[in-house]
């Protein structure tokens, strides 16, 4: 009995240790995730339900995020690096420090990453939205 037990744990090990390989590959292949700073949310006098927002995001090198909407009306202003932006029906364009992007309420953002696969991007982005709803959600999520 005895043998078969460290038989079952050698197996377990050995798939684990071949599976790593797998796992390593697949994570770096994924997007590396923005870097997400709140700096203000405050109501906004004179427009009932609504609030702005104000945050940084930084992009690692190769940074990017997952299509996505907002809801909401976005002023980006690109302070550190370069990033490309897309929004559906529209070509993507690539921003540099001081350059600028607006996204409609109802667009949704396609393509969001850093231009960069060796230096970080970072951006202020300004938010008129809904009060308490969501800032972001996934392009495919057919909620209002």
């Amino acid at each position: 009995m005895r043998t078969h037990k460290h038989s079952l744990r050698g197996l377990l090990i050995a798939g684990l240790l071949g599976a790593l390989p797998i796992a390593t590959a697949l994570a770096q292949d994924a997007p590396k995730p923005a870097v997400v700073k709140p700096l203000l949310t405050e109501s906004v006098t004179g427009l009932r339900g609504k609030e702005v927002t104000m945050s940084t995001v930084e992009y690692l090198p190769g940074g990017e995020s997952l299509p996505h909407r907002h809801d909401a009306e976005v002023f980006v202003y690109v302070l550190e690096g370069s990033v490309v932006m897309q929004v559906d029906g529209q070509e993507p364009v690539t921003l540099l420090p001081g350059q600028t992007f607006h996204e409609r309420p109802s667009d949704i953002h396609r393509v969001s990453k850093n231009a960069s696969a060796t230096e970080p991007a970072k951006f202020l982005v300004f938010m008129l939205k809904d009060k308490g709803k969501p800032a972001t959600r996934a392009a495919d999520d057919k909620r209002r």
